[in-house]
């Protein structure tokens, strides 16, 4: 897994769920073929990126409820 810059200057789109709730967020921006994440509380930090299956399949997880805690 590699990190892309993501920090000020970067040409990432970063973009927040809008039906995220308090301080659980997360940010996204999409390339041409990965999905790079962020905390948005540590812009500079470490920025994992998955391919779009991964995401796409983690994504239906999180909607039928196989993420809660």
């Amino acid at each position: 897994m590699s990190s892309p810059q993501g920090g000020p200057g970067s040409s990432l789109e970063w973009r927040i769920s809008s039906r995220c709730n308090g301080g659980n967020r997360v940010q996204v921006a999409f390339e041409q073929d990965v999905v790079n994440v962020r905390d948005p509380k540590n812009p500079d930090g470490a920025v994992p990126r998955y391919s779009f299956g991964d995401w796409s399949a983690f994504v239906q997880a999180a909607k039928q409820g196989e993420c809660d805690y």
